[in-house]
């Protein structure tokens, strides 16, 4: 179960789990210096968009290193992952009101 770039399945579900929640970490920083952590910060949807753009970058990204070609719950799974990881970061840097 290896596609063209010869990576198996299980070392293709590292690679994408690993990148999904290290995009849904530097989601949550970067919304955090680009939005802030004030009371406005916690109700700006421009935080969201911030994590948006991290889930399409991730897609030429994996292209690159071989693991493309994915479908609806794959593609839910890469979105999914990347939120959860942006919610929890964004929340704790939010609740500890970290500046940067």
């Amino acid at each position: 179960m290896s596609d063209d770039s010869g990576i198996t399945g299980h070392a293709r579900s590292v690679v994408v789990t690993t990148i999904c929640c290290l995009a849904g970490i530097a989601a949550g920083v970067v919304s955090t210096a680009y939005v802030g952590t004030g009371d406005a910060a916690a109700t700006s949807t421009t935080a969201v968009l911030v994590m948006g753009a991290f889930v399409l970058v991730q897609y030429p990204l994996y292209k690159v290193i071989g693991v493309g070609d994915f479908g609806v719950k794959d593609n839910l799974y890469v979105a999914f992952m990347t939120f959860t990881l942006w919610f929890i970061s964004y929340t704790v840097l939010l609740t500890s009101e970290v500046g940067f």
